[in-house]
């Protein structure tokens, strides 16, 4: 196997909100939709390394009432059609729908899917037959690196979406004072956008790898 290439046994897991699309609040609307550009090559990426490209969302908005399970999935769909139409590959979406307080059905509970816990990542490996411990997790808040963390994945924090406020969290200055910092939260890397986190992955991380298996 070429450094630059993984087993279809790996997944890149990608955070939606912030890391694939631009973050604004709770997405509704199909016109509200806005992919980063980078993320385009970023999937087509992860999609010529062999690996698989999942995105890993947290949708509290169905426990708000705000949309319904219909209603992500016509999102989703619009945002695959949207990477179809530029050669790329979303090849699977897993999301949690619940909330511990807000709203008032059957979704407001607490759960083992909401990051930070792994629950999302856990199904997706089982249901795929993934190999976590190859694989990768990106996205833009500390709970995304620990839920990558939990489930035994090496996490990637980016500075888009809310990364750069994030980012400030780890700082040893404002960590020492912070009890809500803590290991599983501190990423393997930061990278300014899912692009560079995605070829963080493949040249460097890949090549540690094989380094220390020969």
């Amino acid at each position: 196997m070429k450094p630059h290439e993984l087993s279809c046994t790996t997944a890149i897991f990608l955070d939606r909100d912030g890391t694939l699309i631009e973050e604004i609040g709770y997405l509704q609307r199909l016109e509200d939709i806005q992919i980063y550009p980078e993320a385009f090559e970023a999937v087509e990426k992860i999609n010529q390394s062999g690996a698989q490209a999942i995105v890993i969302t947290n949708q509290s908005a169905i426990a708000r009432g705000l949309i319904t399970q219909e209603d992500l999935k016509q999102l989703h769909r619009r945002i695959s059609d949207a990477f179809r139409q530029k050669g790329a590959r979303v090849d699977a979406y897993y999301h949690c729908p619940h909330h511990p307080t807000e709203g008032a059905g059957e979704h407001t509970r607490t759960c083992d899917c909401r990051k930070p816990q792994p629950g999302l990542l856990l199904s997706a490996a089982q249901e795929l037959q993934l190999d976590l411990d190859a694989s990768h997790m990106i996205g833009d808040k500390l709970r995304d690196i620990e839920a990558g963390h939990r489930a035994g994945c090496q996490s990637i924090l980016v500075k888009t979406g809310y990364g750069q406020e994030e980012l400030l969290l780890l700082d040893d200055e404002h960590a020492s004072s912070s009890s809500s910092i803590n290991p599983l939260q501190r990423p393997d890397h930061v990278s300014t956008n899912i692009l560079e986190a995605v070829n963080w992955i493949l040249e460097y991380n890949l090549e540690e790898r094989s380094d220390t298996t020969h």
